[in-house]
C-alpha cells in the first residue's frame, strides 16, 4: 500500500500529545465564518472495479491526436522502462538530500544528471535541475546581473520563444532589471543591432536561443567575443536534445546555458511536470542558484556523494542570496538521466537524424502543394515555419478532423510545424494530402 490513513487510535494519540481533546479543539482558533459547515457534495462510494471503469470512461473522452506541434514542447519517444523505475517509492517520495549518509542513491543520480548535462552543453558545471526551462532562463538572467554588479540591463533576442521571454520579463520587473529586445531580421537575431546595443556599455547579459522559436539554427559566430569585449555575459537557451548534433553553448563561447529538458524523453503531459537545466562556466559557479552534488570519498575511502555547494538563501545571508530557488525537479531529473543513459550518444544522434529527415520531407511536400511557402530561407533541424495561402485556422481545423494537431499558429498566415522521430511517413503524407485538398 502506498498510503495508510490514520486510525482513530492514531488521531487520539496525536491529540493527546498536543494537549487537545478533539479535532474541534485543533481548529478552535479559526473563526467560525471561515469553517466549512455543510456536507461535501461527493458521489456515493464505489468499488475498485467501478472506480477503474469510471476513470477509464473519463479518459476515453480524450482524443488522441498525432502531434506536429512544437514551440518548446515536443512529442519524443519515451522508453517504457522509465516509468516503473521512477515509480519506485524511494524515488517517487524522496525529498531534498540534506543528510548524505541516507541519501546516497538520490545524490548519485543527481550527480549523474549533472554530468550528462555538462557533457551535452559543454559547460563546466550545472546545478541539480530546476522547475522548467522558462524559470531556468530567468534565473540565468539574474546570474548575469549579479555577476555584473553595477549593470542591470539584459538583452533578449526577438527570436526567443515568447513564453520564455514573458517569464524573463516578469522576473526582471520585480528585481529592478531592464529587459530590452534585440530585433529579428529574416527570422534570426539582428546581430548588427546587438552590436550597437552592446556598445552602450550598460549591458549585463545577452540571451539567445538555439534553435530559435522558428526552429532556425542561428549562426552566432563572433557574438561571444562581442559580448565579452563589452563586459557582458552570453546566455544560450538551447534544446538539449538538439545539442547531440549541434554546436554546444560552450563551443559558441556562452557563459551560461539553460533550457527545458522535456525534449529528453519526458511525455508532453498536458504541460508538465518538466525539468529546467542551468549550467555555467567555473567562473560563475558561486552565482548558480540551487545545489551542486559532488563526488568524494568517505572515512573508509569509498566513493560517496555530497551536496558540494548550496548557493541558496537558507544557507547564506538573505541579502547575499542571488535566488530563492529552494527545490529542484529531482524526479524529472532522474527521468531524463535514465533516458540519456538508455539512448546514449548514438541514440540521441539517431533521434535527431530521424527528426531532421521527417521535418525536411514535410517541408518539401507542403511547399509542393502550392498552399505553403517556407517563411524563412534558413537552416533548421526538426521545426520550421511556413507561410500559408489558406487561413492558418482553416488548415488546423481540417487537420483536426483527421486527428492531427497541425502545428502552432503564430500568425493568421503562418504555422510552425515540428516533426520528431515518432512521426511516420504515413502520418506526414496524410497531413500533406489534407492541406493539398483545401
Amino acid at each position: 500500500m502506498k498510503y495508510f490513513p490514520h486510525t482513530q487510535q492514531d488521531i487520539e494519540q496525536m491529540l493527546q500529545a498536543a494537549g487537545l481533546k478533539s479535532m474541534d479543539d485543533l481548529y478552535g482558533e479559526i473563526p467560525g465564518q471561515l469553517l466549512f459547515n455543510r456536507e461535501f457534495d461527493l458521489p456515493e462510494a464505489m468499488s475498485e472495479v467501478e472506480i477503474r471503469k469510471f476513470f477509464e470512461s473519463l479518459g476515453g473522452k480524450n482524443r488522441q491526436l498525432v502531434c506536429f506541434a512544437g514551440a518548446g514542447v515536443e512529442d519524443h519517444y519515451s522508453p517504457s522502462i522509465i516509468a516503473p523505475i521512477i515509480s519506485r517509492g524511494e524515488f517517487l517520495t524522496a525529498y531534498t538530500p540534506y543528510q548524505p549518509e541516507i541519501s546516497q542513491g538520490t545524490l548519485q543520480y543527481i550527480f549523474e544528471y549533472q554530468s550528462m548535462i555538462c557533457e551535452l552543453t559543454g559547460m563546466d558545471v550545472t546545478n541539480a535541475s530546476m522547475y522548467d526551462g522558462t524559470t531556468a532562463t530567468a534565473e540565468a538572467m539574474m546570474m548575469t546581473v549579479a555577476a555584473a554588479k553595477k549593470r542591470n540591463k539584459v538583452l533578449v533576442s526577438a527570436t526567443m520563444n515568447p513564453k520564455v521571454k514573458k517569464v524573463v520579463e516578469t522576473y526582471a520587473l520585480y528585481n529592478g532589471i531592464v529587459v530590452e529586445t534585440i530585433a529579428e531580421k529574416e527570422g534570426v537575431t539582428d546581430l548588427a543591432e546587438l552590436e550597437v546595443k552592446l556598445q552602450g556599455g550598460d549591458v549585463a547579459g545577452v540571451i539567445l536561443a538555439q534553435p530559435n522559436f522558428y526552429g532556425i539554427v542561428e549562426d552566432y559566430t563572433g557574438v561571444a567575443e562581442q559580448c565579452h569585449a563589452n563586459k557582458a555575459l552570453l546566455v544560450m537557451n538551447a534544446n538539449p536534445s538538439a545539442l547531440a548534433v549541434l554546436k554546444t553553448p560552450a563551443e559558441w563561447g556562452a557563459d551560461i546555458a539553460c533550457g527545458d529538458g522535456q525534449t529528453l524523453g519526458i511525455p508532453m503531459n498536458y504541460g508538465g511536470p518538466y525539468v529546467g537545466y542551468l549550467a555555467c562556466t567555473n567562473a560563475l559557479v558561486r552565482k548558480l542558484p540551487g545545489r551542486i552534488v559532488g563526488s568524494t570519498t568517505d572515512v573508509d575511502g569509498k566513493r560517496a556523494f555530497v551536496l558540494t555547494l548550496q548557493a541558496r538563501e537558507q544557507h547564506i545571508r538573505r541579502e547575499k542570496a542571488n535566488s530563492n530557488i529552494c527545490s529542484n525537479q529531482s524526479l524529472m531529473a532522474l527521468y531524463v538521466t535514465i533516458y540519456m543513459s538508455l539512448m546514449g550518444h548514438k541514440g540521441l544522434k539517431e533521434v535527431n537524424k530521424l527528426s531532421y529527415a521527417g521535418a525536411h520531407y514535410l517541408a518539401e511536400q507542403l511547399v509542393a502543394t502550392g498552399k505553403c511557402a517556407m517563411a524563412f530561407d534558413k537552416p533548421f533541424l526538426n521545426e520550421f515555419a511556413v507561410k500559408t495561402t489558406v487561413c492558418a485556422k482553416k488548415i488546423q481545423a481540417a487537420l483536426l478532423e483527421k486527428g492531427i494537431l497541425g502545428g502552432v499558429r503564430i500568425a493568421d498566415d503562418m504555422l510552425l510545424f515540428c516533426v520528431t522521430e515518432q512521426r511516420t511517413k504515413e502520418e506526414i503524407d496524410l497531413l500533406v494530402e489534407t492541406v493539398r485538398n483545401l
